[in-house]
């Protein structure tokens, strides 16, 4: 069983930050406008009009942002006509959601991250009637999951979200995820057909499972426990130690990934201010 220790979510927010990090140098190679600045141990992200990147992360760990430094960040989204989107690990500095509330910024969600620890007895080949396989089309892939991100599957139980995005501005995002380092990306196939998409991220010793979608038509079939069971193998084998992972609460992708042995160590709330 895994402790959910303020360590341990310094450690994961920090993977988080570079993921976010990588994807904003990307956008800016390509000549776009996007940009990656420090705030307080965490990172203030803007990847571009509409980017489900744009974000604060990591926020809290360093001790409490001034003013002055909230200040700067909110002008620089506001200048682009962007909200200011923070999410902020329940395990960081409380201080910090109160001085948030006091500048405006309301509370419009969580997301939960999910870790399990890794060992040999993960490096096995998953089993079942789907195959997964490292996606040798990045632009197959890109429309993959584009699709299937495009049409959230929330499951029965809840599992809402705040968020919400075209396929076309998802697509485009996931051309920009190709260039994040240590990616490994995957497709999974019923009956030969691709019936979704995944991506693990190694950074050190941490797996970084993300970026995970099934086409409408091939839900309620074992895509997500076969692409879990393919990327926690593909990490065991490449000596991670942890694996993670960001769900919404009580959604379809948070029982699968329960069932795969992940617990609950941190929730995020979400809270933003509108320029």
């Amino acid at each position: 069983m895994l402790l959910a220790t303020t360590s341990l979510a310094a450690r994961i927010e920090s993977t988080e930050r570079r993921l976010s990090g990588s994807i904003a140098a990307s956008v800016e190679r390509a000549g776009a406008d996007a940009f990656a600045r420090p705030i307080a141990g965490g990172l203030a992200v803007f990847a571009g009009t509409g980017s489900p990147f744009n974000k604060v992360i990591g926020l809290g760990f360093a001790g409490p942002p001034d003013d002055a430094e909230l200040a700067a960040i909110e002008a620089a989204f506001a200048e682009r006509g962007a909200a200011v989107q923070v999410e902020l690990a329940s395990l960081a500095d409380p201080a910090i959601a109160a001085r948030l509330t006091r500048r405006g910024y309301a509370l419009v969600g969580f997301e939960d991250v999910l870790g399990q620890a890794l060992g040999p007895s993960h490096a096995r080949a998953p089993t079942g009637d789907v195959t997964v396989a490292a996606a040798d089309d990045d632009a197959a892939w890109i429309r993959l999951l584009g699709e299937g991100f495009a049409h959230p599957d929330l499951g029965p139980e809840g599992g809402q979200t705040h968020e919400s995005f075209a396929q076309s501005s998802l697509e485009q995002v996931f051309g920009h995820f190709l260039a994040a380092p240590g990616l490994r990306r995957y497709v999974a196939r019923c009956g030969g057909a691709p019936a979704g998409g995944a991506s693990l991220r190694i950074d050190d010793d941490v797996g970084q499972l993300c970026g995970a979608a099934t086409l409408p038509a091939f839900r309620r079939r074992g895509v997500q426990t076969a692409l879990l069971e393919a990327r926690l193998a593909d990490a065991a084998r490449a000596g991670c130690e942890l694996a993670t992972m960001t769900t919404a609460p009580g959604s379809k992708s948070q029982h699968n990934a329960r069932r795969q042995g992940f617990e609950l160590l941190y929730t995020r709330a979400i809270l933003v201010r509108t320029p």
